[in-house]
């Protein structure tokens, strides 16, 4: 879900050309498989669409490949760890470490509440993008 509400929001935001964003599972149960039903439909409810999208594992080379990795829940963030050999440049996070309640998304997996995933993945992304711009902010001088 992440994935399709942060290009969602990039895109409204005009800086589709500025971003490239994927998702990757950290474990291989749901390779191959495109979004769960439950998810989609919650997206399609916020005029989001994630057509053709198909699950893949995340990779070492990943790790080169992207600016951040960003995990879902703490399960995430060490298996993120282990594929790709740790995090030395810093590059790892938590979605909700970009909000003032940091913690774990909600999983509808085992909750069946996508309505709580919504909500965390919503602002979690919602955080994401300030930070991005901030930091792309400061980095160019600008206040």
């Amino acid at each position: 879900m992440a994935e399709f509400v942060m290009k969602d929001m990039v895109k409204k935001a005009g800086q589709e050309k500025n971003f490239q964003i994927a998702s990757a599972a950290t474990s291989t149960e749901e390779i191959g498989h495109s979004v769960y039903p439950p998810a989609r439909r919650k997206l399609a409810e916020h005029g989001i669409q994630c057509d053709g999208h198909t699950a893949r594992q995340l990779a070492n080379h990943d790790y080169d490949k992207y600016d951040l990795l960003i995990g879902m829940d703490q399960a995430n963030l060490r298996n993120m760890h282990r594929i790709c050999g740790g995090d030395y440049a810093d590059k790892m996070h938590l979605l909700l470490d970009f909000t003032d309640c940091p913690g774990d998304v909600a999983d509808p997996w085992y909750t069946d509440d996508f309505e709580a995933t919504w909500r965390d993945v919503l602002e979690g992304c919602q955080g994401l993008l300030r930070f991005i711009e901030k930091t792309e902010a400061q980095h160019h001088g600008y206040r």
